[in-house]
């Protein structure tokens, strides 16, 4: 009887389990302290809900994903792919980002505004195959990845053309991620189909 009086309640009011408290007592946001943070439970009780009513969270500051058994690094951070030139009928290779690499260069580019990688139903997909050593730079130290790591060339070639110069986004080719780059992901606890 209390599990489901607690399901109701969270049908109910979502945000609850996903609000705290600060001064003065005025609700704030739980992301505003946590640079990743998932959100887990049955299916439909709230957690994109609840991550898409988060003030802080909005359309112009986020980027959504969602992960699938297909789902690899090269769809998560980018790869070379045939491309026709523009004006021209001839195909070339270009690097083509992803959905990482598009919230990386957002973060960087964009220091004083908070970024949100949105990833859902982040366990249907193979995180070691789709992040690789990117899992490394979730390790943070006052926001900053603590242990960089080298991009490939391709990636490093491209964000070399695209950030900025001076930022440590891609210093002497390492990635690094910036204290406003956020990652929130959903993870369904109750799906048969998930890798472990």
């Amino acid at each position: 009887k209390h599990v489901m009086n607690e399901i109701n309640e969270l049908i109910d009011n979502p945000n609850r389990y996903f609000e705290h408290f600060g001064k003065g007592g005025k609700p704030q946001s739980k992301i505003d302290n946590s640079l990743q943070q998932i959100y887990y439970g049955a299916p439909g009780t709230g957690k994109s809900h609840a991550i898409d009513k988060d003030k802080i969270v909005t359309k112009e500051n986020s980027i959504r994903t969602t992960f699938h058994p297909d789902s690899d690094y090269a769809s998560f951070v980018g790869c070379y792919k045939p491309t026709v030139a523009q004006g021209t009928n001839s195909i070339t290779y270009a690097f083509c980002p992803q959905i990482f690499t598009e919230a990386y260069i957002a973060a960087w580019e964009n220091p004083d505004k908070n970024i949100f990688l949105i990833i859902e139903e982040i366990n249907r997909g193979n995180c070691a195959q789709i992040f690789g050593d990117i899992f490394q730079l979730l390790d943070r130290k006052n926001g900053l990845s603590e242990y960089p790591v080298k991009a490939d060339k391709d990636l490093a070639n491209y964000l070399g053309k695209r950030l900025s110069v001076g930022l440590r986004g891609i210093a002497n080719g390492n990635l690094q991620l910036p204290p406003n780059f956020n990652i929130l992901a959903t993870m369904n606890t109750s799906d048969q189909s998930l890798f472990p």
